[in-house]
């Protein structure tokens, strides 16, 4: 199906952190009005009343005229077409108990690179499992993209992936402006298992930097993840993609390697002798590579793809192995 976007489409967002902030400013400035979900009631008075968010990327001033922030889901479903999901994956289910409202005529899109723990399954096989929705109304957001840098209308290319082309290109035309460049896709299974596993291994990357490997070795790990990447995507999905596409490698690298990476963060923490329970109460926000690795340990037991990166971060968060000595062991196999 061709879903109807139009000049008047209302998107709903779900989710009030960095990242859903960020994208509502870049719909805002492109004169979409969004009706916004905001369960946390400092945020929601700051949103009334001053027209930013207390909590995150507080600098953002937005214009209240395309913004209607309300604390029921449920107003948010009835009054849209796009529903923009940008909630950290450990919590979306508890967010979306509350809905009543039917999904069947919406269309659902994902700006979360997190996989739901206790069902192993991406957010839009989540919608499709959960809420029977085809694939055809269900697309994603993703790419190099730290909110941080998004608020600051730093340039940005991200990429829309949807089961048809024609809604992914209608769903870009809402967030393309001169700084958020938007390219399109219908790899919807690779581009969002990419998303998921880059967090893996920028946990792997942050263990390495805080164990005291240098750049040289550093670069080799991440080469390696980007080809434990493209092996786990090919062949679990076999499908006509380049993973280095920036989608897929840009997002790694960015994780990998930039300091707002909390992925990253959680790793070096654990690599600087913090235990993993410590390290988890340091991050201010979720590093969804966390619940990525176990989940990805699970999946995998379908696929059997050789994993030996994923596997290491797995052993360190979840086995308690040490980090020094799984790390060294690595070195010998890449």
């Amino acid at each position: 199906m061709a879903f109807n976007i139009t000049d008047n489409t209302k998107c709903g967002v779900i989710g009030y952190g960095s990242w859903a902030t960020a994208l509502v400013h870049t719909l805002v400035k492109n004169k979409v009005h969004v009706w916004w979900h905001i369960r946390n009631e400092e945020v929601m008075e700051s949103l009334l009343t001053e027209g930013y968010n207390a909590k995150y990327l507080s600098d953002i001033e937005f214009d209240k005229n395309y913004i209607t922030p309300v604390s029921d889901i449920n107003e948010v479903v009835k009054n849209t077409e796009v529903i923009l999901i940008a909630t950290p994956s450990a919590f979306l289910k508890n967010v979306m108990e509350d809905l009543t409202e039917s999904l069947e005529d919406k269309f659902i899109l994902s700006a979360t690179k997190g996989i739901i723990a206790d069902d192993y399954t991406t957010i839009t096989e989540y919608f499709n499992q959960t809420y029977n929705l085809p694939y055809a109304q269900l697309g994603l957001i993703s790419g190099p993209s730290h909110a941080e840098e998004v608020a600051l209308d730093r340039l940005s290319y991200l990429t829309v992936a949807c089961k048809e082309e024609e809604n992914a290109h209608k769903i870009g035309e809402m967030f393309k402006s001169n700084t958020f460049k938007v390219s399109y896709s219908t790899d919807i299974y690779g581009i969002e298992y990419a998303a998921v596993l880059k967090n893996i291994y920028a946990i792997a990357g942050g263990l390495a930097s805080g164990l005291g490997y240098g750049d040289n070795f550093r670069a080799v790990l991440t080469a390696a993840c980007s080809k434990e990447l493209t092996k786990f995507v090919n062949e679990s999905y076999p499908f006509e993609r380049d993973t280095m596409n920036s989608v897929y490698l840009g997002d790694l690298l960015v994780t990998s390697y930039s300091s707002f990476s909390r992925n990253r963060r959680l790793g070096q923490l654990i690599g600087h002798g913090h235990t993993v329970r410590s390290a988890l109460n340091e991050m201010t926000m979720v590093a969804e590579g966390y619940y990525a690795a176990a989940c990805i340990k699970k999946i995998n037991e379908k696929h059997d793809v050789s994993m030996p990166i994923a596997d290491m971060v797995y052993d360190v968060l979840y086995r308690r192995m040490s980090p020094r000595k799984r790390m060294k062991e690595l070195t010998a196999s890449l």
